[in-house]
């Protein structure tokens, strides 16, 4: 699939790191460093416009080595990215560990998966198609 880009960045568009990668690497494009405190959040931009074809969405997700190794996460995760947004694409970061963590010009901060997604027409009825599963709610399918 064929995506616009505009990359105002100092830096390369994202690439997938493996042929089986789902999601690239998006990047902070800053002038000066950022210091995220603990439990501090903040908008992170990237420097790169899209325009996405209709039927799909950019998926903003926290990257794991950050997540565990030093307790940054996505705000929003998955934040998401219409196809008819043309603004910057941003990352809102939040700093969940105990010690300050400075974001640095180039550092990759998330990453986004493009998935295909479809619009619902909803269909009022009077009463929903049985389930074995039924109205149980939150834990009710395992029993550890």
């Amino acid at each position: 699939m064929k995506v616009q880009i505009i990359n105002k960045s100092k830096h390369a568009l994202p690439t997938y790191a493996t042929v089986a990668s789902a999601g690239m690497d998006l990047r902070a494009n800053l002038d000066e460093p950022i210091v995220l405190k603990p439990l501090q959040r903040c908008l992170v931009p990237t420097g790169l416009f899209m325009a996405l074809p209709v039927g799909f969405e950019a998926q903003v997700r926290p990257r794991s080595g950050l997540a565990i190794k030093k307790g940054i996460t996505v705000l929003n995760t998955p934040g998401t990215i219409d196809a008819d947004y043309r603004g910057e694409v941003c990352v809102i970061l939040v700093n969940l560990s105990s010690e300050e963590f400075v974001i640095e010009d180039g550092e990759r901060i998330a990453q986004m998966v493009i998935a295909r997604h479809e619009q619902v027409e909803w269909q009022s009825v009077e009463v929903l198609d049985d389930t074995e599963r039924g109205a149980g709610g939150f834990g009710h399918s395992g029993t550890n």
